[in-house]
């Protein structure tokens, strides 16, 4: 699907969604639909919801904001936890007012739950998760698989440290397996038959590319004065410090690397995080249009 053909072709009636990678243009292919058609964009990425890392994220500047309505931007503290459940639920009630909005962003399990339906599973209580967290340690992961029901046991990657711990503390705080909950998932919010449902598709070496490209225009713009605001308060367990490349500078503002070093390490870990996204999105995105 071509770029210069894209705002012409969609329609005006349907909500559009647009995914992508890191660093790939789809906030800004967003905001030119936005200006064309005259609609709020929404964000559906899990780290632009915090308020102290705007350069950092790549959140849509200032300049972008006063072009077209943007919500869910930058709109939580530090350290707000915030769950995918409520994100949507968020976007729910957007849409209850805007009907057809321009929801866009890098997090697949956003988009999934949007479009899938989100399985109201309650809250893991924190002396599970610490139970779980050390029997994991001590015996290794594999040691909760024999508590796990057997028709979840079917169904998950027993080879995943994460989805087998997920599995046991569901189990645990529950008394029902995952797969029975996944089984009462609710109706989507929005059926993708009824949206225009957009993945802008980068090859890995120009995508690399623009990574690197992009973090040295960050430098340019004043991510080292936005990451000296955060320095001060500081917590790596908060959410926010989830940001691609926020421990790397708090390393390099206590003087344990280099400019170098910080460089090398961020585009690194910023393109191991776009090669997930890819694996995601081609996996799951596989009935949605193209953009490349």
């Amino acid at each position: 699907m071509a770029n210069h053909n894209f705002i012409d072709q969609i329609s005006s009636e349907v909500p559009i969604l647009i995914a992508g990678q890191t660093a790939s243009g789809k906030s800004q292919l967003a905001l030119q639909v936005a200006e064309k058609t005259d609609r709020v964009i929404v964000n559906a990425d899990a780290i632009q919801v915090f308020e102290n890392w705007r350069i950092l994220t790549a959140r849509p500047s200032i300049t972008d904001e006063t072009l077209a309505n943007h919500m869910l931007y930058g709109h939580l503290a530090a350290q707000t936890e915030y769950s995918v459940g409520r994100w949507l639920q968020d976007v729910q009630k957007i849409l209850a007012i805007y009907p057809n909005p321009i929801i866009v962003g890098g997090t697949g399990l956003y988009f999934s739950a949007l479009t899938n339906g989100l399985v109201n599973i309650p809250q893991i209580p924190e002396k599970i998760r610490t139970e779980a967290n050390k029997r994991v340690k001590i015996e290794g992961f594999k040691s909760l698989i024999n508590e796990i029901d057997p028709e979840t046991i079917k169904l998950i990657d027993k080879n995943n440290p994460m989805r087998v711990q997920r599995a046991w503390e569901v189990m645990k705080a529950t008394r029902r397996g995952l797969v029975s909950w996944h089984n009462q998932t609710p109706e989507p919010t929005l059926s993708l038959k009824n949206c225009e449902a957009i993945l802008v598709d980068f090859d890995a070496p120009s995508l690399n590319k623009r990574i690197k490209n992009r973090f040295d225009q960050m430098l340019d713009n004043g991510l080292m004065d936005e990451a000296l605001k955060n320095f001060s308060t500081w917590d790596e367990k908060n959410p926010s410090s989830k940001a691609i490349g926020a421990k790397e500078l708090m390393a390099f503002l206590n003087d344990d690397i280099s400019m170098e070093q910080l460089k090398e390490e961020v585009v690194i870990a910023t393109r191991q995080y776009a090669k997930r996204q890819r694996t995601w999105f081609r996996s799951k995105m596989k009935s949605w249009k193209k953009l490349n």
